[in-house]
């Protein structure tokens, strides 16, 4: 397999996030951010790791963009930083945070990189969080604001947008079960979070199709198929609960076809009562140009009435014994095929794009090199399965890597690597693992 075998067009990039990567967390004017704060939190973060210092991108990101570029890729994409264009979420503009993304962009530019920009991955300004961040009546108002004010400073250089990187995982794992920031927990936060998530997804579409001439304007669904552990009712009808929820709860709204509803399912029963589902089909519908598709595991489930509303449970990789990342998340390059056959083939969605993919394996750094034969694996079995669907007709029209370098993961700390480049993170040191090398060979 060559990369050229997906075609002369096809887009080759690296995916990157402000939080995750940036650092200097109170640097030029820079407000706090829902993770800042999370992390300060006792026991949040593994090992009490912050994203203060992350990668320090924020100083390093010519050297780190050159570096993507070496290694043969064609796309950087990257996330504007909500507080540091407005601090307080709203209100006041940061020149310097806005003069940082234009060096950012220009240097892309020169190096004809072509920047792919996030307009909200995950960090959204702590100053709104106090007034209900997601959950707040006036948060399609906040998004609107940071949105407009991107647009107008970036799109004459920036046509390649994603507006939301998975409302999926930052409603439910932010504002219902608590695991990531800002930690909320319950249906009153979750439900209007996912309504706001599903508005603000169509409303940003519409922001920069006003805005910006010749844009190419997407947003990025996570996904996992997922399977009942056996083929009893139970099983297999909480299978189909679990797949609502996490695979079609936003991309059918911004499709025009509204929630997902199943009679006697109470959850999807509540979002429907919570927010007048009927009222705002409309308003949730955006004609996107492309959606990202992020799977980076399949999903095997049982009935376990114990669980509200979903009733259902994983029954991990581990205790199935079938091949997993260090994460535990099942590796099944089949599934991935199928989930991007089955994205594609909801009528409206125009082209496809592997917006993230990589995976977690623990690295060993010995005498200056990082032999991550497990990663090298994981992509080649992964892009296969993505040649194979582009060759029976799917329109994926590109491919990022998740990630150019190991950063702050969440919950995870520094702890999960996924970086096809290794950094220290005391002395903030790159070593480009093999993985790195072996893109290079599959792209130059």
């Amino acid at each position: 397999m060559k990369g050229s075998d997906f075609g002369n067009d096809f887009l080759w990039g690296v995916a990157i996030a402000a939080q995750q990567n940036e650092g200097a967390h109170n640097i030029d004017g820079r407000g706090a951010s829902i993770w800042d704060a999370f992390a300060r939190r006792q026991g949040k973060i593994k090992n009490g790791d912050k994203p203060s210092h992350a990668c320090d991108f924020y100083y390093r990101y010519k050297d780190d963009i050159l570096l993507a570029r070496a290694l043969g890729f064609k796309v950087f994409r990257f996330s504007i930083g909500w507080t540091r264009i407005l601090p307080e979420g709203t209100g006041r503009v940061n020149k310097a945070g806005v003069a940082f993304y234009h060096k950012v962009i220009d240097e892309c530019l020169e190096l004809g990189m072509i920047p792919f920009v996030t307009l909200y991955h995950w960090d959204l300004p702590q100053e709104l969080e106090k007034e209900g961040g997601w959950a707040s009546h006036q948060l399609l108002k906040w998004f609107t604001r940071f949105v407009t004010v991107c647009m107008h400073e970036y799109g004459d250089k920036v046509k390649n947008w994603i507006v939301l990187n998975e409302p999926m995982g930052f409603t439910t794992l932010g504002y219902m079960i608590g695991k990531h920031a800002p930690g909320k927990m319950g249906l009153e936060y979750f439900l209007p979070a996912v309504h706001n998530a599903a508005m603000a997804q169509a409303e940003g579409g519409k922001i920069i199709r006003a805005e910006v001439k010749d844009a190419y304007i997407g947003t990025s669904f996570s996904c996992s198929e997922i399977m009942p552990y056996t083929q009893k009712e139970a099983d297999v009808q909480a299978a189909n609960r679990m797949d609502i929820l996490l695979n079609r709860l936003f991309i059918e709204p911004s499709l025009g076809m509204g929630y997902p509803h199943e009679e006697g399912f109470n959850l999807t029963d509540r979002i429907h009562l919570h927010n007048k589902a009927w009222k705002y089909t409309e308003r949730m519908k955006f004609d996107f140009d492309f959606i990202g598709i992020q799977n980076y595991f399949s999903l095997t489930v049982k009935h376990n009435p114990l669980i509200p509303y979903i009733q259902a449970t994983e029954v991990s990789a581990t205790t199935r014994k079938v091949p997993h990342t260090s994460m535990g998340w099942e590796i099944n390059a089949d599934s991935f095929y199928r989930m991007v056959k089955r994205f594609s083939a909801y009528e409206g969605v125009k082209d496809v794009i592997i917006s993230e993919g990589g995976a977690y394996f623990k690295d060993n750094l010995v005498n200056g090199v990082i032999d991550d034969a497990h990663r090298i694996q994981y992509f080649q079995d992964y892009l296969q399965a993505l040649l194979k669907a582009k060759q029976e007709g799917v329109n994926v029209k590109g491919y990022f890597a998740w990630t150019l370098m190991d950063n702050f993961e969440w919950s995870e700390g520094y702890k999960a690597r996924f970086g096809l480049v290794h950094v220290d993170f005391k002395t903030q040191l790159r070593t480009i693992k093999n993985s790195g090398y072996w893109f290079r060979k599959l792209l130059c």
